[in-house]
């Protein structure tokens, strides 16, 4: 019982979050930090993945991790200094953006 409470609450917290992010704001970060290798639309090109329709959770820790300087996969060297900058609010914006608005 403790534990979908818990779960519950984790999750309205998220939604709470995730209804705060300023997706504009993730809209405009992301034309100008990213669309140049994830595509305009955030679909990918290349060697760098599409981003547009991403659960914002995921999208979120990503970008942290990236920003704590952690390797996750091949492109990490790209992605670490591109993210070392990001606030708390610009990630959150970002992954509201990409996870609902982004085409």
């Amino acid at each position: 019982m403790k534990r979908t409470m818990l779960f519950a609450l984790a999750c309205a917290i998220g939604l709470a979050q995730a209804q705060a992010a300023d997706t504009a704001a993730g809209k405009s970060l992301y034309a100008s930090n990213c669309a140049q290798c994830h595509g305009p639309t955030a679909k990918g090109m290349a060697s760098f993945p599409a981003l547009a329709g991403k659960d914002a959770d995921y999208l979120q820790s990503r970008l942290e991790t990236y920003r704590a300087g952690e390797k996750v996969g091949a492109n990490s060297s790209l992605m670490i200094p591109n993210a070392r900058n990001l606030s708390d609010d610009d990630i959150a914006n970002l992954s509201a953006f990409l996870s609902n608005n982004a085409q």
